[in-house]
């Protein structure tokens, strides 16, 4: 039997229909929580809401882009609306695609900074407005090992610029709520297979690219959404009640150092 770290609290997750999403939000309702998922494609998010709660009792879903702030502030709602009360917030939603930074044009870079800087923004806003009233909650952000570490095989200066702002957004805001019981935190993934990959390359390129960066990790393997949601939920927990303003690398060891 699963344990029940989540009995009955309520997780917002956005980027929640696939990949890291999806597999934090499985894990919640297996330990007993209950969740509203964002993303762009509602067909998806129905899927995924079927897939993970059959009954639809413990699973909502909120179709659109978390660049507008409307999206944000409708997705809280949603959850407050359907289950009273918002406990946690993931901010997972994003966009990678490896750019040389002379081939960026200005509605590219907007594009990283609305998806990934703005909509953790404005969903932070709109779930610890909620928070302050309860008296408690918790934010948890997923940043970037590239917000800190360029990487010559894979250029992505917008990409880090907006997991930079992340980062620093978590800092910020686990300082100015602290005294309010909100705590703020963020992990630091390096390469975790998932489905963002499918954005850029082909299956067959997939097969032949990713292995490639196994050995890039001190441990020898890329991460799984399994690895990332183990540290998300530790975060969310109150096995970290004593953790705020926390970047948490789950990257394999690149950022310690070199073998």
């Amino acid at each position: 039997m699963s344990q029940q770290r989540f009995l009955d609290q309520v997780f917002v997750i956005t980027g929640g229909g696939t990949g890291i999403g999806k597999d934090i939000a499985r894990t919640v309702l297996n330990e007993g929580g209950k969740v509203v998922i964002n993303g762009r494609r509602a067909e998806v998010l129905a899927e995924t809401a079927r897939e993970l709660d059959p009954s639809g009792e413990r699973v909502r879903f909120f179709a659109g882009s978390i660049a507008l702030v409307e999206t944000a502030r409708s997705l809280i709602g949603l959850a407050k609306t359907a289950f009273g009360r918002v406990d946690v917030l993931v901010n997972n939603a994003g966009v990678f695609k490896p750019t040389p930074f002379l081939e960026h044009d200005e509605a590219e870079f907007a594009h990283y900074l609305d998806i990934i800087l703005k909509g953790t923004f404005f969903a932070s806003q709109a779930a610890i407005g909620e928070m302050v009233k309860q008296g408690t909650g918790a934010v948890v952000n997923v940043g970037s090992m590239w917000a800190d570490h360029a990487v010559g095989a894979t250029p992505s200066s917008a990409y880090s610029a907006a997991k930079a702002g992340v980062h620093a957004l978590t800092r910020n805001l686990a300082i100015e709520f602290a005294a309010r019981g909100i705590r703020v935190n963020a992990v630091a993934p390096a390469v975790v297979e998932t489905p963002v990959y499918d954005t850029f390359l082909s299956p067959e390129q997939k097969r032949e690219v990713l292995p490639g960066f196994n050995q890039f990790h001190p441990l020898g393997r890329n991460g799984q959404p399994a690895d990332v949601t183990a540290a998300v939920l530790f975060l969310a927990s109150q096995d970290a009640g004593w953790i705020t303003g926390a970047v948490l690398p789950v990257d394999g060891g690149v950022t310690a150092g070199r073998g």
